[in-house]
C-alpha cells in the first residue's frame, strides 16, 4: 500500500514557474517534494515499508495516532509521509 501522504503533482504552487516536464513526488505530511528514492519508501519498493523506513511517517502516525489517547486506532488515510 502506499503511503496516504504521497502525491505527484505536475507543478510547484509558486506563481510563474513553468509546469513540470514529468509529475514529481509530493510529500503532504512534510509539505515539500521528495526525492525518487525517497518516493520509493513511500510506495513500499524494493522491500521498503513507510510505516518502518520513513521516519516522517512514524511522526505524524504518532501524532494523528488517538489510539495513543485512549480513543481509536486511525484509519489508513490518515498516516503515512515522506521527505527527502
Amino acid at each position: 500500500m502506499s503511503c496516504p501522504y504521497l502525491e505527484y503533482r505536475d507543478g510547484s504552487d509558486d506563481p510563474g514557474r513553468e509546469p513540470f516536464d514529468e509529475e514529481r513526488a509530493y510529500c503532504t505530511a512534510a509539505d515539500r517534494f521528495v526525492q525518487p528514492m525517497r518516493a520509493d519508501i513511500c510506495t513500499d519498493r524494493y522491500d521498503l515499508v513507510h510505516e518502518r523506513d520513513c521516519e516522517i511517517y512514524r511522526e505524524h502516525a504518532d501524532d494523528a495516532d488517538p489510539a495513543a489517547d485512549g480513543g481509536e486506532a486511525p484509519g489508513a488515510d490518515e498516516t503515512g509521509g515522506e521527505d527527502a
